[in-house]
């Protein structure tokens, strides 16, 4: 790439800008859309409550946590008689009272409806969210779990039945040793569907389990598998929602094989067709889990952006899964659910295997990097600095100490090709332009008889980027920095914004990050001075000018960035000039050129490959002779 093709580069690039900011859609425009869409989705659902009404009987739902229901429209006899010849046995459950059980502990706060027998709201007592309202991970309405399966030649949906709730009280204490919830769907004396909750103390596990009581007498003879039908419309829970956002997916891992996912930018859907033994709906920073005991027979799993008009909903995530049945006289299926955090060693100590791999940490040396050298380390000062601004400067510091040999070995090549560079300027003047084969020989034999390696600043610092690359994954997903200050930031796992623009630059945002932008400068200044240091970057000025370019492109990428990450880079950067300010002070130039002069009256050491390449073209040409 030449000097014009990188302005021209560039120019692109700050059209791009401009006409993005010059046709961004006005505050009324953006209102007058809303509006319109709103209207529409309104009206949309006014219809569906109007045909809901129609066909159903709607009966009030009772307040949380109270024992006694209101007042109970009568049922309709006509629709009663529909609903039995439609359904038969199960027909007259598909109306009834509504009635919530609250069960606790020290750590979940979790609401169950007896219609579907299901969890209705799932809280997490010891977060909050950016803007201090509870972590709720389950919804109400917003979610779906229910129980599919053919019953009278009906497909029949467990989330629209009514259960009786087996336990009698509606609060359960939170300081019992284990609590139980039980919902039963009866059809006779001796014929019943379960669904059995217990909830053990301080623990974000939740124990669920499916029984059956000769159930098999009213359901299809021929079918031989029910499925387990979730969905969830996932809440925004951290500030960078965007960010958020592509950090929000299904992971999923197969019986006899490793843990997968779905995409993160981008709506993706799979049909796992082997044994599934666990599905995970994870967020930046939570995840609600279903592991099943016996693993499902196949799965389905999706994941979409959410296109309705709720600003708080960030994707829709889906599964069904596909569980064995057998028509017999009993028949239990257990599960369990986890509801918590994506905190590494929370995550590894749930006995749910490769659990703790739905943080991502990185793919092969980076992730190994993070898991056994960054964070235990980061783990070990938490033990003792309660800042995190102040853990991750030792941490800065212990990986600079570590990394110091390889950045000693870079700026001692750089410095050998330094005080050679009056020789080389030398062989450039002597051997015209127009034979560069002969002056790079000429420059390769002079740096061969020195002892000098051209890549030897290069490769100390390529050793250097799987920790730079794991510090990237490392940051915006450690849970240790949600919501912890420092400084000016509010948050060290998200941006630190010092000033609101009022309107967004594209690619940057509409704030400016003080952390990434003393990063930026740091990096600038870093790039003006080993510019001056290594003697290429003056024969190559288009590598000179790719230099400046790459912290401006930071500026843009790590603005929407964790805070913490780019205050690592911050922090490296000025480490790295006390580093070089302390070599320089104790290298003597002249020595070093006098010693690069004495390795050149030694005679070069070839390498056995050089030797043999010389001896064939040694046999070459006396084969040649030969002919001649």
């Amino acid at each position: 790439m030449d000097r014009n093709t990188i302005i021209g580069i560039f120019l692109i690039f700050l059209i791009f800008i401009v006409f993005g900011i010059i046709n961004q859609p006005s505050q009324e425009e953006l209102a007058k859309a809303r509006k319109k869409r709103d209207s529409l989705e309104k009206l949309m659902h006014d219809s569906l409550v109007r045909e809901t009404q129609k066909r159903t009987v709607l009966t009030p739902a009772s307040t949380l946590a109270q024992k006694d229901t209101t007042t109970v429209f009568e049922p309709d006899s006509i629709v009663l008689k529909n609903l039995e010849e439609k359904y038969g046995v199960l027909g007259k459950h598909f109306i009834g009272d509504t009635c919530f059980i609250v069960m606790e502990n020290q750590k979940l706060r979790i609401t169950f409806i007896n219609k579907g027998a299901r969890p209705y709201k799932v809280e997490l007592k010891e977060y909050r969210t950016f803007d201090s309202l509870p972590i709720v991970l389950w919804q109400g309405d917003s979610s779906i779990f229910s129980l599919n399966f053919f019953a009278q030649n009906r497909s029949i949906r467990t989330q629209d039945i009514f259960f009786e709730p087996l336990t009698k009280d509606s609060i359960l204490d939170a300081s019992s040793d284990s609590q139980h919830v039980v919902f039963q769907l009866k059809v006779a004396d001796n014929r019943y569907l379960e669904f059995a909750y217990s909830l053990e103390p301080n623990s974000y596990k939740l124990n669920f389990s499916i029984q059956s009581k000769n159930f098999h007498e009213i359901t299809s003879d021929r079918i031989d598998y029910m499925l387990l039908e979730w969905k969830l419309f996932v809440s925004q829970l951290e500030k960078n929602k965007d960010f958020e956002q592509s950090n929000t997916t299904i992971y999923y891992k197969y019986d006899a094989e490793e843990m997968d996912y779905l995409s993160e930018t981008s709506d993706d859907k799979e049909d796992l067709k082997t044994k599934v033994q666990w599905i995970a709906f994870k967020q930046q920073f939570f995840s609600s889990v279903l592991f099943a005991k016996d693993p499902f027979l196949n799965a389905t799993v999706e994941s979409k952006k959410y296109t309705g008009s709720n600003p708080r909903i960030i994707k829709e995530l889906y599964s069904e899964m596909a569980l064995a049945y057998a028509p017999q006289e009993t028949e239990k299926k257990s599960f369990v659910f986890y509801f918590g955090p994506n905190h590494f060693h929370t995550l590894k100590n749930q006995d749910i295997a490769e659990l703790q791999k739905i943080i991502p940490l990185g793919w092969g040396i980076f992730g190994w990097i993070n898991r056994f050298l960054v964070i235990p380390v980061f783990n070990f000062l938490d033990n003792y600095i309660s800042s995190y601004g102040i853990i991750i400067l030792i941490l800065t510091i212990l990986i600079k100490i570590i990394l110091f040999p390889l950045t000693y070995k870079s700026y001692m090549a750089t410095a050998k090709m330094r005080v050679l560079k009056p020789q080389v300027d030398e062989i450039n003047q002597k051997i015209p332009k127009d034979k560069p084969l002969e002056r790079q020989q000429a420059i390769m034999n002079l740096y061969k008889k020195a002892g000098v390696n051209p890549m030897g600043g290069c490769l100390p610092m390529l050793l250097q980027l799987p920790i730079l690359f794991a510090m990237f994954k490392f940051f915006p997903s450690s849970f240790e920095l949600r919501q912890q200050p420092f400084l000016w930031a509010n948050d060290l796992s998200t941006y630190d914004s010092v000033l609101n623009l009022g309107f967004t630059i594209p690619f940057y945002g509409d704030h400016v990050s003080l952390f990434c932008l003393l990063m930026t400068v740091s990096t600038i200044i870093y790039t003006y001075q080993q510019n001056k240091l290594n003697p290429q970057n003056t024969t190559m000025p288009s590598m000179k000018i790719i230099s400046y370019m790459m912290p401006v492109m930071f500026l843009f990428i790590f603005n929407n960035f964790s805070a913490g990450l780019s205050y690592y880079y911050f922090l490296a950067n000025i480490i790295t000039f006390g580093q070089m300010y302390i070599i320089r002070r104790f290298v003597n130039e002249e020595k070093l050129l006098a010693e690069i002069n004495e390795n050149k009256k030694k005679p070069i050491k070839k390498s056995r490959l050089q030797e043999r390449l010389e001896e064939l073209a040694r046999q070459r040409s006396q084969n040649n002779k030969k002919k001649k």
